[in-house]
């Protein structure tokens, strides 16, 4: 006899059965079909030109690329898309009306990559309007109205890799954006062309490396003329730069409301531009990089005498770093010459030359060059002091003697003063407009009463004393002024 089997459980097990394939082929499927005003193809959808004012609602979840352009929207709200579109990647914008977007706006899309917000009427970018879109790498923002860039726009888009602001309003450089550590480390082009800038940061452009000035677009603007604009542009043409080699033509700047093109401003007399050496001194530790056009090539650098350089090797003062670069340690004069950069990348291979000066000396520090100056300083006002004393304090007989004795023939003696440089002291000798000195050439002849050989006297013997030729008399030097050495030579009293 068969057991009777329970009805009521065989009703319960078809409908289990019953409820999970509807599960399953719900799964399957997509819950909301295509909007009736665009095309679908696969996860593509195109709603463009169909004169929408609105975003279409019940986008399908699985939407890769949504195509939104030539159309009437003027506001992108938050709200603009009930559906979070988490496969979304890339959203068309273009050539509509928009002259609003919430910061909250791309909420709904975090993995958006590609944003074409291009010919459209928006004014300004406020801060944190695109930090939702930390995956975004293309964004087009040309052929807008817009006049002012929040340093906080792009916040938080450490992916970004392309940014195009050409034909807008823009007349502040947003050096933020390109500055060496700044907030857009991927950042491969920047396109500013066609705004109404006037002055760059010049100073600052030229430290940029290759690989972003390959990508700054700055032609149409009214810049300023000046030399350093024609050295800064001169560079990148003599780099064969894109961004210059691309728009020669359409390089200009403002002089005198004249529009002048950069490379031909013979009017300002600018020197040409020539590549400068790096310059070292003995001792110095340097590091020279190679400044290729292009991000992550593999660089390879040869020394002057045709030798490559390895990344690391023992008790050697040249080295290549992780980046790159050439790295000298303790500079020598033999580590002087032209070294080669070869780099090699997927899309082209670069070659670079630099050449490197030793000078033959230690550069001495701040405190030592400050010793050194204040040193000669010194030594320059002392020789200066010394100077002034020996022109005006030197000591003077004439003043400094009291009431001289009167002299008399007898008394000069020849051996004790014969020929003497002091001055005569006779108040009365001689009214010409001299200083008080009486000097005359005493020529000794070998041959005479009371000489000996060499003009010498002979012991005993006296030289008669001339008799004076001014107006007055003249007295005879007194003994105790300093005496001559006599000789063959004339000398001069």
């Amino acid at each position: 006899m068969q057991p009777q089997r329970d009805p009521r459980g065989l009703w319960l097990l078809l409908l289990s059965l019953f409820l999970l394939l509807f599960e399953v082929a719900r799964a399957g499927r997509p819950v909301v079909s295509c909007p009736a005003a665009c095309l679908c193809a696969s996860n593509i959808l195109s709603c463009s030109k169909q004169q929408l004012p609105n975003v279409p609602h019940s986008l399908p979840s699985y939407t890769a690329l949504l195509d939104l352009s030539h159309n009437n929207l003027s506001r992108l709200r938050a709200e603009w898309t009930p559906t979070r579109l988490i496969h979304l990647q890339s959203l068309l914008l273009s050539h509509n009306h928009l002259n609003f977007i919430s910061s909250e706006a791309f909420s709904p899309v975090p993995n958006l990559r590609y944003l074409d917000l291009s010919s459209n009427q928006l004014r300004t970018l406020d801060e944190f309007l695109f930090s939702e879109l930390q995956a975004l790498e293309v964004l087009l923002l040309y052929n807008n109205h817009i006049m002012a860039v929040d340093r906080c726009a792009f916040d938080d888009m450490a992916q970004l890799q392309k940014l195009y602001l050409s034909q807008n309003q823009i007349s502040r450089f947003p050096l933020e954006l390109v500055k060496e550590g700044a907030k857009l480390p991927k950042l491969t082009l920047l396109d500013l062309s066609s705004n109404k800038l006037k002055n760059l940061p010049l100073p600052d452009l030229q430290k940029l490396p290759a690989w972003i000035k390959n990508g700054l677009y700055l032609h149409n603007n009214p810049l300023h003329c000046d030399c350093e604009l024609y050295q800064l542009f001169s560079h990148w043409q003599y780099r064969q730069l894109s961004s210059v080699m691309d728009f020669q033509e359409d390089l200009y700047c403002m002089s005198s409301k004249k529009l002048h093109n950069v490379f031909n401003l013979s009017f300002l007399n600018c020197s040409e531009y020539k590549e400068r050496a790096w310059e070292a001194h003995l001792g110095d530790t340097l590091t020279i990089k190679c400044d290729t056009k292009q991000q992550g090539m593999t660089k390879v650098w040869v020394t002057p005498s045709n030798e490559r350089v390895l990344d690391e090797v023992a008790n050697s003062t040249v080295t290549v770093s992780k980046d790159g670069s050439l790295h000298f340690q303790q500079v020598q004069v033999e580590d002087g010459g032209v070294y080669t950069c070869y780099a090699m990348g997927e899309a082209f291979n670069e070659t670079l030359s630099v050449e490197l000066k030793v000078y033959n000396f230690t550069l001495h520090g701040h405190h030592d060059t400050l010793n050194t100056a204040y040193t000669t300083l010194v030594g320059c006002i002392l020789s200066v002091v010394l100077v002034l004393i020996y022109l005006y304090l030197t000591p003077c007989r004439c003043w400094c003697r009291g009431v001289e004795k009167p002299s008399s023939h007898q008394g000069d003696s020849l051996s004790s003063s014969m020929l003497s440089t002091t001055p005569n002291h006779d108040p009365m000798a001689g009214g010409d407009k001299d200083d008080g000195f009486d000097r005359r050439v005493a020529f000794l002849e070998p041959a005479g009463p009371g000489q000996g050989q060499n003009g010498k006297l002979k012991p005993g013997n006296t030289l008669p004393v001339p008799e004076a030729t001014g107006k007055g008399p003249r007295r005879m030097s007194d003994p105790e002024s300093v005496s001559s050495v006599f000789s063959d030579t004339p000398i001069v009293v």
